[in-house]
C-alpha cells in the first residue's frame, strides 16, 4: 500500500515540476500571469468560491490588467472600467461572436451557426433581435403581463400554500419567483398548450444551468454526472413537431422557427436545441434577478411602501382592485414611468450581477490602454471585462454593499430583462 501511495505521490511531484519547467512563462510587456500551483485548474476554485473578493485582492495586488490561469484557460482581465472603451474597440483582434457561437454550440448541442454549411444564418439571427426592441415589446409586454397575473391568480387561488387554520399562504421566496417566472416568460415566448409539463421542465432546466459554467469552461460533458443525459430531454422537448403544436407563439419565436426550416442541413435535434438555448438566455438571469429584486424590496419597508404608491399612481387603484378578479393592461409608457420600482431593479442587479464581458485574442497585438500603458497579449487567449468591480467600488457608491433604492445605478441589464422584472415585481406586489 505504501508503495502504491509513493508512486502516485512521486507522480504528481512530476507534473508539477513539468509544468514549471515547461509551462507558461510572463514576457516582457505582457500582464501579470497569476497560474496557481493546480496544472490546468489554475486559480479556478478561488475564483468560482468568491469572484469578486479573488479578482479585487489581485487588482490590489498587480494592478488594473492581469492574467489569471482558469480552468484551462488563460484570461487577462481590465478591471479600471476607463479602459473598456480600449477593449471594446479592437473588434477584428478581439472577437466576441465566434467565441460566444463555439461555446454556446458545445453547451447546448448544435453545429456553430457561423459555418458554410448556413450561409447567412448568423446575420439573420441577429436582425431578428430588432422584434425584442422598440415597439416590438408591446405586444411581449401584454401577454407577459396577462400571463403574470393568470399564473398568480390560480396559484393563491389553489390554496397549495395555505397554512392550517391561517388566511396566509407561506412559500419559499425563490422557489416562488422561479415558478412563477418560468412559466411566464415560457408561454410569453412558446406559446400554450394544455400538455405542457412546464414544472417538470423547469427542474431538468435547474439541473443543466447548475453545471452551464462548466460547461462555458469546456469541460467535457461526460464529466458532468447525468448533464448530459438532462441535456437530451431538454432538447427533446424542443423537437420541432411538438412546438408546431403549441398555440400562439411570440412573433421572435415564430422568426426563428422559419429561418431554421430554411435549411435543409439543419437537423430536427438542432433545431430543438436553438429553441433549448434560446430558453436558457430568457430565464437563466430572469429568475434570480426577479427574487433578489424582491427580496431588496421586502428587506426594505420604507422602499417597498414607496414603491407600491408609484405603481398605485401610475396604474390606478380601481386597476389595481380589479387584478384579482381579471387581467389589466399595463403599458410599456407606464413602465417607463415607474421611476422607484427601476430604480430597485438596478440596485438588485447592481448587487447580486456578476457576469463577464469576454473577447477572445484572435491574433498576438499589442492593446494600446491609454497614451500611457500598453500590454502584449497572445492569440487565442481571453480579454475578460468585469462590471461587478465597479458595481461594487466605495469610490463609486457609499456603502456599496447596501441597498440604496433611488439611487441612478448603473444598468448593464437589456430593456427587456427591465420590464420582465418591472413586470414580475409589480404583479407580485
Amino acid at each position: 500500500m505504501l508503495h502504491y501511495l509513493l508512486t502516485i505521490f512521486l507522480g504528481l511531484m512530476s507534473v508539477l515540476l513539468l509544468c514549471a519547467l515547461y509551462g507558461r512563462r510572463r514576457k516582457e510587456g505582457e500582464p501579470s500571469l497569476i497560474k496557481g500551483w493546480i496544472p490546468f485548474l489554475g486559480k479556478a476554485l478561488e475564483f468560482r468560491k468568491n469572484s469578486h473578493q479573488f479578482l479585487t485582492n489581485l487588482q490590489k495586488e498587480h494592478g488594473d490588467v492581469f492574467t489569471v490561469l482558469i480552468a484551462g484557460r488563460y484570461m487577462t482581465f481590465v478591471m479600471n472600467p476607463l479602459l473598456y472603451p480600449s477593449v471594446i474597440k479592437h473588434g477584428k483582434q478581439l472577437d466576441f461572436h465566434k467565441f460566444s457561437d463555439s461555446a454556446a454550440s458545445k453547451a447546448f448541442d448544435y453545429p456553430p451557426v457561423q459555418s458554410p454549411r448556413f450561409p447567412g444564418m448568423s446575420d439573420s439571427i441577429q436582425k431578428m433581435y430588432s422584434l425584442l426592441q422598440g415597439s416590438a415589446l408591446d405586444p411581449l409586454t401584454t401577454s407577459m403581463m396577462g400571463n403574470l397575473q393568470r399564473i398568480l391568480r390560480r396559484l393563491f387561488s389553489s390554496g397549495e400554500w395555505a397554512e392550517p387554520n391561517s388566511d396566509w399562504q407561506e412559500a419559499d421566496l425563490y422557489e416562488f419567483c422561479k415558478r412563477v417566472m418560468f412559466e411566464a416568460t415560457f408561454k410569453t415566448l412558446y406559446g400554450q398548450s394544455q400538455h405542457l409539463q412546464l414544472d417538470e421542465l423547469r427542474e431538468d432546466f435547474e439541473k443543466f444551468d447548475a453545471s452551464f459554467p462548466l460547461l462555458m469552461a469546456q469541460v467535457p460533458i461526460g464529466l458532468l454526472r447525468n448533464t448530459k443525459k438532462i441535456r437530451k430531454k431538454l432538447k427533446n422537448f424542443f423537437q420541432p413537431n411538438r412546438v408546431a403544436e403549441w398555440n400562439a407563439p411570440c412573433e421572435f419565436i415564430q422568426s426563428r422557427t422559419a429561418l431554421f426550416q430554411q435549411y435543409d442541413t439543419l437537423q430536427d435535434q438542432d433545431i430543438a436545441a436553438h429553441h433549448f438555448a434560446m430558453l436558457w438566455a430568457s430565464v437563466g438571469n430572469t429568475m434570480p434577478a426577479a427574487f433578489w429584486c424582491l427580496y431588496h424590496l421586502l428587506s426594505h419597508p420604507e422602499s417597498l411602501a414607496a414603491v407600491r404608491a408609484e405603481i398605485v399612481d401610475v396604474v390606478g387603484q380601481n386597476n389595481i382592485q380589479s387584478i384579482y378578479t381579471g387581467d389589466i393592461t399595463i403599458t410599456r409608457g407606464q413602465l417607463d414611468q415607474m421611476v422607484y420600482l427601476e430604480s430597485s431593479v438596478n440596485e438588485s442587479l447592481r448587487l447580486s450581477s456578476v457576469s463577464m464581458n469576454i473577447r477572445v485574442v484572435q491574433e498576438d497585438f499589442c492593446l494600446r490602454l491609454d497614451a500611457r500603458h500598453s500590454v502584449n497579449l497572445r492569440k487565442d487567449d481571453i480579454v475578460a471585462l468585469y462590471p461587478q468591480s465597479t458595481h461594487l467600488d466605495p469610490e463609486i457608491y457609499d456603502q456599496p454593499q447596501v441597498t440604496h433604492t433611488y439611487s441612478k445605478a448603473a444598468s448593464y441589464t437589456s430593456f427587456v430583462l427591465m420590464n420582465l422584472i418591472k413586470m414580475s415585481c409589480l404583479c407580485f406586489l
